[in-house]
């Protein structure tokens, strides 16, 4: 199966619940991502994740989907061919 490199962008609405949550979703899907940055944003108490990944489709598709099925949790991929 072809490998995709890209980007996936993590919005944190709800930390006191979700965090934990996230972090242990990464750490599972961690042979993917090549590189991670966390942000966290005061007004609104909003934290953002950025990570490069390198995997296949269906291996991000995995990835976005448990993240995205958290409550205070919003996902969204960017993906180009290798």
């Amino acid at each position: 199966m072809d490998k995709r490199i890209g980007t996936v962008t993590i919005i944190i609405t709800d930390r006191t619940r979700q965090a934990q949550k996230v972090n242990q979703i990464l750490c599972d899907f961690g042979e993917m991502i090549i590189g991670r940055m966390g942000l966290p944003h005061a007004p609104g108490d909003l934290h953002i994740i950025a990570l490069i990944v390198h995997a296949s489709t269906d291996e991000i598709g995995a990835l976005t989907g448990k993240v995205g099925a958290l409550a205070g949790v919003s996902v969204k991929a960017s993906l180009t061919k290798v």
